[in-house]
Order: C-alpha cells, then sequence, then structure tokens
C-alpha cells in the first residue's frame, strides 16, 4: 500500500519556512518527517472527521516521505492508534500528524524569535534520550493522565509584561537597563554573575531580585540558595532587601524547608515511581559514597515506604530511614548517617503532602556551615531538582507579543561548588536548557569564570546574559571571551575595561548596552 500524501494549504509555506530554520540546504522532506514524529511524541489521538485537512499543500510521495524508515513510521501510527499495517486510512493519519506536528513547531518557532532549529532538535532528542534510560527521572516521567495531573501540580500565575531591569548606569550617566524577558531581545532570561567577594556581586543579585518582584507585582517569585551560609551581620545588612522583597530566611538546620522534595515522584503510575525512586536514590549517592549494597537497600527502603503510603501521600525521610534501620539492623552505616542528617535535623517540612504553594512565595535558603557538606549538598539539590520536576509539569509560559511569560527566578549563590561534580553538572544542564520555557530564570553567582567552562560543557553559553565584576582571572582574556561570548571584534574593549575595573564596577554582554564597556553597578 502506497502512502503518497499533501499537507495543507496553510503548511505549505510553514514548511518551507522552517526546512530553511532546522535543516538549512536539506530537502523538504525531512522536516515533515521530524513534525510526524513530533506529533506522535505529544500523544495527540486525532480524528478522521475532525481533524483531517485539505490536502492543497506540499506534495510527498511514499518513498520520499519515509526513505529508509517506512516500516518504523507505520509502525508508530499503527502503536498509537492500536491498527493494524493494513489499515485503510493509515495514509490518512500520516497527513493528520504531520500537518499537525508542522503547526506545533510553527507555533513554536513564532512565539520566540530567538529560538533556532538547534535548540529544538537538542531539546527533542534530550527528552528521548531521558525516555530510554530508566534511572533518570524526565519531566515526562511525572506527566499522567490529564486527571491525575491535575491532583499533582498546580500551575503557577505568570506575568506577561515587560520586566525591565535597571542593572546601572554608564559614566557618562546614561541609565542601563536590562530587558529580561522581552524574547525579540533575548533567548532566555538565564544570568551568568561572576566576581570576587566584595566586588558587589551579592549586591547586585539582590538589586536584580528586588525590582522583579516590584516589576512583576510579584507575581514572579524567587528562592536565593546560599552554600556558604548567612552570618548575623549579613542578615542585618539585607535587612531591607528581605522586608522590601517579603523574603522569608530559613536558615537550616534551625528551620525547616516547607516542602517535602520527595514529592517529586509519580506516587500513582508504577513504572514512573520506580524511575522517580531511582532518581532520588541517584541524587543522595551523588554527594556520598554508598557502596552498591547500601544503595539498593536504600532503593528497597524507599519501596517499601511508598508501599505503605495511602491515599496519594508521600513517606518522609524519616519514615524511610525506619525502613533502613529495619532492613540493617543495629549497624551504623553512611546510609544511616545521611538519612539521618535530613530526617533528624528536619530540613524539610514533615509533610506527607505535595507542596506547590511555596513557589508563590519569596525564599532565602542560608545552609549553616556547621551542617557536613554531605547533607548541605544533598539537601539543596533534592530542593532544585523538587523545583524542575514542578514546573516542567506545567504548562508553558507564553510569549504575547515580545514578552516570554515568567514566573519564577531560581538563584544559586556560589554556584562554582556545583560545577566540580559530572552528576550536578548533569542536572544543572538539563534545567538550564529545558526550564526557560516555563518562564524561569536561573541566576548562577560564582567567584570566578573558571568554573563555568567545564570540559564537558560550557554553561556560560546557557546563560545568554552575563555580568562581570572584577576577578582573580582577568588577564585571561580568551577565558573571559568564552564567559561573555564576546568575539574578537569586542576583545579589545573587554580587555582594556577589566584593567580599569574598581569595586562596584562592571562589564557585561548586554545587548542593550556596549558590550564590554565598562558601567558603575
Amino acid at each position: 500500500m502506497l502512502i503518497n500524501i499533501r499537507t495543507s494549504e496553510a503548511n505549505k509555506q510553514v514548511v518551507q519556512d522552517l526546512s530553511r530554520k532546522v535543516f538549512p540546504g536539506a530537502s523538504e522532506n525531512y522536516i515533515s518527517r521530524v513534525a510526524l514524529a513530533y506529533s506522535l511524541s505529544r500523544g495527540a489521538k486525532l480524528d478522521l472527521e475532525k481533524d483531517l485537512l485539505d490536502g492543497k499543500g506540499k506534495e510527498y510521495k511514499d518513498d520520499i516521505l519515509f526513505g529508509n524508515y517506512r516500516t518504523f513510521y507505520i509502525a508508530m501510527i499503527c502503536q498509537h492508534y492500536g491498527i493494524y499495517k493494513s489499515d485503510a486510512n493509515i495514509g490518512k493519519y500520516v497527513k493528520m500528524h504531520v500537518d499537525h506536528g508542522l503547526s506545533l513547531m510553527n507555533k513554536i518557532f513564532e512565539e520566540s524569535k530567538n529560538y533556532t532549529g538547534l535548540d529544538f532538535i537538542l531539546e527533542q532528542v534530550e527528552q528521548g534520550i531521558d525516555l530510554l534510560s530508566e534511572s533518570e527521572f524526565t519531566n515526562d516521567a511525572i506527566i499522567f493522565d490529564e486527571k491525575t495531573r491535575g491532583l499533582r501540580v498546580k500551575n503557577k500565575e505568570y506575568y506577561l509584561g515587560p520586566i525591565d531591569i535597571r542593572v546601572g548606569e554608564s559614566f557618562e550617566g546614561e541609565e542601563i537597563f536590562f530587558k529580561m524577558n522581552n524574547s525579540s531581545i533575548h533567548n532566555n532570561a538565564h544570568v551568568a554573575v561572576a566576581g570576587n567577594s566584595g566586588t558587589g556581586k551579592t549586591y547586585f543579585a539582590n538589586s536584580v531580585l528586588k525590582q522583579i518582584v516590584k516589576e512583576s507585582g510579584g507575581k514572579v517569585n524567587f528562592i536565593f540558595l546560599d552554600f556558604k551560609g548567612l552570618s548575623e551581620e549579613d542578615e542585618k545588612k539585607n535587612a531591607d532587601f528581605f522586608e522590601s522583597t517579603k523574603c522569608e530566611l530559613i536558615k537550616a538546620p534551625h528551620k525547616a524547608f516547607p516542602v517535602n522534595p520527595i514529592s517529586f515522584i509519580d506516587n500513582v503510575n508504577e513504572k514512573n515511581r520506580i524511575m522517580g525512586i531511582n532518581k532520588l536514590v541517584d541524587i543522595i549517592c551523588s554527594q556520598t559514597n554508598l557502596g552498591k549494597i547500601q544503595q539498593q537497600t536504600l532503593k528497597d527502603s524507599i519501596k517499601d515506604a511508598f508501599a505503605e503510603s495511602k491515599g496519594g501521600q508521600f513517606p518522609t525521610f524519616k519514615v524511610i530511614l525506619e525502613k533502613v534501620k529495619e532492613r540493617e539492623g543495629a549497624k551504623v552505616s553512611s546510609l544511616r548517617e545521611i538519612l539521618e542528617g535530613l530526617a533528624e535535623l528536619d530540613l524539610f517540612a514533615n509533610t506527607t503532602d505535595s507542596n506547590n504553594e511555596f513557589l508563590n512565595k519569596n525564599y532565602y535558603l542560608s545552609l549553616s556551615g556547621d551542617l557536613s557538606k554531605n547533607i548541605r549538598f544533598t539537601s539543596v539539590f533534592l530542593i532544585i531538582n523538587y523545583i524542575y520536576n514542578t514546573f516542567m509539569n506545567m504548562e508553558k509560559a507564553p510569549i504575547e507579543g515580545d514578552f516570554q511569560g515568567m514566573r519564577y527566578v531560581l538563584l544559586i549563590d556560589e554556584a562554582h561548588t556545583i560545577f566540580k561534580e559530572k552528576k550536578s553538572q548533569d542536572l544543572l544542564e538539563k534545567i538550564l536548557r529545558e526550564i526557560r520555557s516555563q518562564g524561569v530564570s536561573v541566576m548562577l553567582l560564582s567567584q570566578g569564570i573558571e568554573e563555568f567552562n567545564q570540559p564537558s560543557f560550557d554553561f556560560s553559553s546557557m546563560c545568554e546574559t552575563a555580568f562581570l565584576f572584577d576577578i582573580k582571572d582577568k588577564v585571561n582574556l580568551k577565558l573571559m571571551q568564552k564567559f561573555m561570548g564576546v568575539g574578537d571584534k569586542d576583545a579589545m574593549r573587554l580587555k582594556s575595561s577589566m584593567e580599569k575595573i574598581q569595586k562596584y564596577q562592571l562589564v557585561s554582554n548586554l545587548k542593550e548596552f556596549k558590550v564590554g564597556e565598562l558601567f558603575k553597578a
């Protein structure tokens, strides 16, 4: 049975436009193959009566459309609709999904003018790879049917107006603004900030957060994750920041963080629950030296804790600790030590519910240096992972006109501590790449710039906007260029600025100002 199709008339031009953006110079049959697969991946079940469009657009013959992969595409259609390969309507199903996929993809590119074909391909490939891995938890892993999803995730309100942040002024008195959610200027709202201690980096970050809250009328919330801990003196200095942003200070372990981070796991679908448990185990083990036997003990104990949870509730670390004790007996172990730190220090609220309401408030989480490194890192990654999965299960934040809807800012201070571990890098890279469409901005603060450029990934390349204060390695022009995304054209200006830079002064790659030009924060 030959399957020759014509796209709808409305998609005739779309085929040409998308081909230029995604596969420049290649045959136009590639984009329709991608559109077919993309539509099926969204899980859409199309209706032959309602969704079959006209056939006045681009024509594809059977061998041109499918190439050498005809069998695979037909198999996907049959699997999706539960039909046999000889079904007379297969051609119609193919046409519907090609048209549907083209429309979906076209909408994505229309809504974000700076979104590239490479961005799209990389995001889809990454999601596909994640789904093949039982040990890796993905956003798709906790998406169930709409009824169940509604019980788990409550969409956070977004702000669709302009958020223009005053970041400083030139030496001539010109005010400089960062239009963070203007999609005609910026592809994402991620920000990288580097500077030595005492250069004004933290004050600058606080000012940015204050303005975001003010400009959005409080609709955009934030969490400030502080690894080093906030001293009493620093707390007094930041009193105005806490008051003006209505930010709640949580000094761990003296006050519990108001969320159960285990509640990112799907407690309804068994396969998804196993994947979520694997992810939880992976987070805990990434910061400890647990052996294979202890890892299995932890995994089995979490499964036991979930098995005893009733009515859609989630276990707590205290419950998991008790299950580990039952399995290990009275012996002392590194597994018990990490769980006792998480459970008995009450770092997290001992609620059995999922709590998404904390995303509608502003928090500063200060992790005391008295806490062990394992406890601090594990706690932070549990929170980051919870935030990531919660937002990835919400509807995408829309773009209206030039403005990307904004919901949240995740600020990580002393971020260079994250870059050292490969598993930590993987999580951060995933967040930076995927969470931007959910209206979330990630701000990374670090003392230097060399930590951003890891052998496996350049994190600064995912943060479109970079601000650079005085740093120790300011003589390394190539490294500064890489951090800032600055070409040779602006390199000499950058070099000259960094040679003269003083406290509370900085350079940036802002498109709203001169790249590499020195200005006052």
